[in-house]
């Protein structure tokens, strides 16, 4: 086995190897050549966990995305005909992003032209060098690193390079995107790179960022660990404006977005609850912003109607929740982890930010603090006790009410050890007898 392999298997949890598994085989059936690529690449060489799955193939990926949603449960989360990608949800929430290898060129008018090309050629054309490597999981040359760009060395010096001299001038988003990584990996900025952004920006490539480009890396923001340290790079750079003339100086709300990020660290780290931040995300970031203001937003980013409702409807959508939570009758630690845990993950999160109710917090509080970590706690052996079939309405009874005995239960507390009686006091001293006073008492 490669030893890149193997430091692939490490750095995946089990769901995600299997997918890699699931995708390989696929792959191998329809005889296409099967690379991982990009971010999983770059996070799994820099020693982070590996967050997307991303592949690449020598032939036609949606035809292969299609076999996949066929035959492993995986859902469609959007194909992308034009640069034939597609992006997938499998069980377990493991998302991937499966796309045909090409060779890009990006017009003046920023409408990108496509056509299939080469791994290598595919690796060439990316932004920054830590993106530009591929791992090859086909039979004949399994674990063969790629590396054209010499993206490993970069990643060891910790450092972002571009891949060409005119990358920002191509693609002007990735002046966007390089702070993004930026903060995200704690890299520093090569010093010929620099040099180019700065001649970038010098010429104003920015302000020929597309709409959609800026709402597509305004959503990426929001699934980053630190939103607010990005946008705090981005407002440093006086690029914040682009996403609305408004957003810079007490307008952005930089305050707000650290608490979010802070209380979003309470919930776990997958798939779900990181894509249940954009709306949160989108409500503190126009929190400071009036509702005159707040359509200049949604233009210049070219934010979908769905994506504006997740934002615009979420406190509403809300109050369901806020008011079961703050009822009285909720006595029960099990009533509490009922409500959280069936809830929408974005609304926890706005209520946790947002709610002014003590009860409301409290509750949610004990949610994360106390009720889910009793829940992890519980063993495999004791799950094993649970009557019934995992998939059945029956099992599903039966582990709502394991769940709820073992949370409402109460611990009995240790009884407290009774105190030793006190020695007795020791004679007079007058009536002391000592060994030798008693042998001189004997020879009289």
């Amino acid at each position: 086995m490669s030893d890149y392999v193997y430091m692939l298997e490490s750095h995946l949890n089990p769901d995600q190897n299997r997918v890699v598994e699931e995708v390989r085989k696929a792959a191998a059936e329809a005889n296409v050549n099967l690379f991982l690529t990009g971010g999983a690449m770059r996070d799994m060489l820099a020693g982070f966990r590996i967050r997307d799955l991303d592949f690449v193939v020598e032939g036609p990926a949606l035809k292969l995305a299609e076999s996949l949603i066929g035959r492993s449960g995986a859902k469609a989360l959007s194909l992308d005909e034009i640069n034939r990608s597609a992006d997938l949800l499998f069980p377990g929430g493991v998302t991937v992003e499966l796309a045909t290898s090409r060779r890009e060129r990006i017009a003046k008018s920023a409408k990108s032209a496509t056509a299939p090309a080469t791994i290598q050629e595919d690796l060439r054309g990316r932004d920054f060098t830590c993106n530009a490597i591929a791992l090859s999981l086909n039979r004949a040359s399994r674990g063969l690193l790629l590396d054209p760009m010499n993206g490993l060395a970069d990643i060891g010096h910790r450092e972002l390079r571009a891949i060409t001299a005119y990358g920002f001038y191509d693609d002007p988003s990735r002046l966007l995107r390089l702070i993004r990584f930026r903060v995200r990996l704690e890299f520093a900025v090569e010093e010929r790179t620099a040099m180019q952004v700065a001649n970038a920006r010098e010429a104003e490539v920015e302000k020929s960022i597309p709409a959609a480009a800026l709402g597509e890396e305004l959503k990426r923001i929001a699934l980053e660990d630190s939103p607010s340290e990005i946008l705090k790079g981005l407002e440093e750079a006086g690029l914040t404006t682009l996403f609305s003339p408004l957003l810079a100086g007490p307008k952005l709300n930089l305050a707000g977005l650290a608490k979010l990020e802070k209380l979003a660290r309470l919930f776990p780290d997958d798939a779900l609850s990181r894509a249940a931040r954009v709306g949160p995300f989108l409500y503190v970031l126009a929190e400071k912003l009036t509702v005159k203001e707040r359509p200049a937003l949604v233009k210049t980013t070219a934010l979908s109607k769905p994506d504006v409702e997740l934002w615009q409807k979420l406190e509403a959508r809300s109050k369901k929740l806020e008011t079961a939570l703050r009822s009285a009758r909720i006595r029960k630690a099990s009533q509490v982890y009922r409500l959280v845990s069936a809830a929408h993950p974005d609304e926890v999160l706005f209520l946790l930010y947002h709610s002014a109710l003590k009860p409301v917090q409290e509750r949610l509080r004990n949610y994360f603090q106390k009720y889910l970590l009793t829940v992890q706690e519980i063993t495999p052996e004791e799950w094993a006790t649970v009557e019934g079939k995992p998939g059945t309405p029956r099992y599903a009874k039966a582990k709502d009410d394991f769940v709820a005995n073992r949370l409402d239960r109460r611990v009995k507390k240790p009884p407290v050890p009774e105190e030793p009686a006190p020695p007795p006091p020791p004679p007079p001293a007058s009536s002391w007898t000592t060994p030798q006073t008693a042998l001189a008492r004997r020879a009289r």
